[in-house]
């Protein structure tokens, strides 16, 4: 009995439009290299450079998964396939399907959201956009690789840019933070890499293809320490307890385009490559490990939302809080059936929408008020009663309040796992329970964060600061709008990966007959 196919050796398209998702920010970066630096206006000029080609890019991603994609398919499709370097098998190899298709519009857009958030950059701006559109580029080849070298590639080269817009435009203590980013995520490669290089080795043929990788589930000794080297390096960057400390120290010292891009969809790429490699190379060991990634799921949902409590920092406390949130992501993954993958993709689009709107408005108000310490700030409701309505709508979204996609996301995770038979129902009941302790928890450091920022004593220093202007306003409406359509229609984003979801529990549901007719 074989497992479900997951990739099919569709035709490849005419047009290269996935390579065009790529491609396109890299010459927008290339042809940025021909305009000065340093002079008046050149911010200018570098900017709408960069917002012209991801506006670009974010249309070429719409028109491909909104006329192109077969959203009916759990397949691979668009499949182009060119040899790069033949002498070691590596090949431009690009497909797509449901798992990484909503994660692939979400790049794009928090990305083009994220420059027009940089309105305000002038030191170095060449620099600065050409870096964002190097990180458009490789975040979109992370969701898009169907070659282990060439996903690693992506995965090393998205580092880079990350690491500088956090050393050169962070804050005080940005070498640190960056510093601590760049040696957690490159010590977690070197487990990538090692555990890919070892599938790719272990079968009758050396292959990177992912699909030729797929089929061979290694089982035993060896299957479980690629499986753990997978999870751990992919962890890091999730970020699972207790591999997350890099993430406060990033988003803490990062300015808030950049945090957008750090949460909106670096975090995403941990969950991606979880699904991608860990579920679907590892079918029957995952299933075995699944109780643990719920363990600590758990984990990373109570401890996130503690944490969350200790921090006076705005940003920290909302970094803290995503670790919470990509907790329930791992207790999707871990549920082992389509309900809680399709949960866990849910969680990931929602949560990637609501941080980057809740770092974005957090930039906002802090550009005027030169602080993020909660305890320095008090009264902004009433001389920003925009932003705080904002910033009430992301905290609201956050808590899952019904209606909003926080809500639909973590209500599928919990039917998932009530659903998964597989469990006892001591485990289902106590996973609920203790999970249901980070809900209830969420809501206090959210609100309060809320109550001791926009109300209690006004601070006479912030009794004259502006408002949020138009573009501000239409950036926070373009990121809360998706959480308010999904919270109402979730099909508008579950028909993108309903089917990949499905295909993918019933390749770990046929796995697992087989191993039992096999010991049989």
């Amino acid at each position: 009995m074989d497992a479900t196919p997951l990739i099919s050796t569709a035709s490849e398209p005419s047009i290269p439009w996935l390579s065009l998702i790529i491609l396109v920010p890299v010459v927008g970066a290339l042809g940025m290299q021909l305009f000065p630096d340093g002079e008046k206006d050149s911010s200018d000029i570098h900017r709408n450079i960069a917002i012209g080609f991801l506006g670009i890019d974010f249309f070429i991603i719409l028109l491909v998964y909104a006329i192109l994609f077969d959203k009916n398919s759990g397949s691979l499709q668009l499949v182009e396939r060119v040899n790069w370097l033949p002498s070691i098998g590596l090949q431009w190899s690009l497909g797509t399907d449901g798992i990484s298709a909503p994660l692939v519009i979400l790049s794009g857009l928090i990305t083009l959201l994220s420059a027009l958030a940089s309105w305000k950059v002038k030191n170095k701006s060449k620099l600065y956009f050409s870096l964002l559109l190097v990180q458009a580029s490789a975040q979109a080849l992370v969701f898009l690789s169907q070659d282990f070298i060439l996903f690693f590639l992506a995965w090393e080269l998205e580092l880079v840019p990350v690491y500088l817009l956090i050393a050169i435009w962070g804050g005080k203590r940005k070498l640190y933070a960056a510093t601590k980013f760049i040696l957690y995520t490159a010590l977690a490669s070197l487990l990538i890499l090692i555990s890919g290089l070892a599938l790719a080795l272990s079968g009758d043929t050396f292959s990177l293809n992912l699909f030729d990788l797929s089929n061979r589930t290694p089982t035993g000794t060896f299957g479980l320490l690629c499986y753990l080297g997978f999870l751990i390096g992919f962890g890091v960057k999730l970020p699972i307890f207790p591999l997350h400390t890099w993430l406060p120290d990033a988003h803490g010292e990062a300015n808030a385009p950049v945090s957008m891009l750090l949460a909106g969809v670096l975090l995403k790429m941990g969950g991606y490559a979880l699904l991608r490699f860990n579920v679907q190379m590892f079918p029957e060991i995952h299933s075995q490990l699944a109780p643990a990634l719920i363990i600590l799921g758990i984990v990373n949902i109570i401890y996130g939302a503690l944490n969350a409590f200790a921090q006076d920092n705005v940003k920290r406390r909302i970094a803290c809080s995503s670790v919470s949130h990509m907790g329930f992501v791992l207790l999707g993954i871990g549920s082992i059936n389509a309900l809680g993958f399709s949960g866990a993709m849910l969680q990931m689009i929602s949560h990637g929408l609501i941080a980057a709107a809740m770092f974005f408005v957090t930039g906002s108000f802090y550009e005027r008020t030169n602080t993020l310490s909660i305890p320095n700030m008090g009264g902004l409701a009433k001389v920003l009663p925009i932003t705080f309505a904002l910033f009430l709508t992301c905290s609201l979204a956050s808590l899952a309040l019904p209606g909003m996609s926080g809500f639909i996301s973590e209500i599928t995770i919990f039917l998932g796992i009530t659903s998964q038979e597989g469990f006892t129902s001591i485990f289902r009941s106590i996973t609920i329970l203790i999970a249901a302790i980070g809900l209830v928890l969420t809501p206090i450091y959210l609100l309060s964060m809320c109550r001791r920022v926009f109300f209690g004593p006004r601070i006479p220093a912030l009794a004259m600061i502006e408002e949020m202007n138009s573009r501000e306003l239409s950036i926070g409406l373009v990121l809360i709008a998706p959480t308010i359509i999904i919270g109402f229609w979730p099909q508008s984003i579950t028909n993108l990966f309903q089917s990949s979801t499905s295909a993918l529990a019933e390749t770990i549901s046929n796995q697992t007959i087989l191993s039992i007719v096999q010991t049989t």
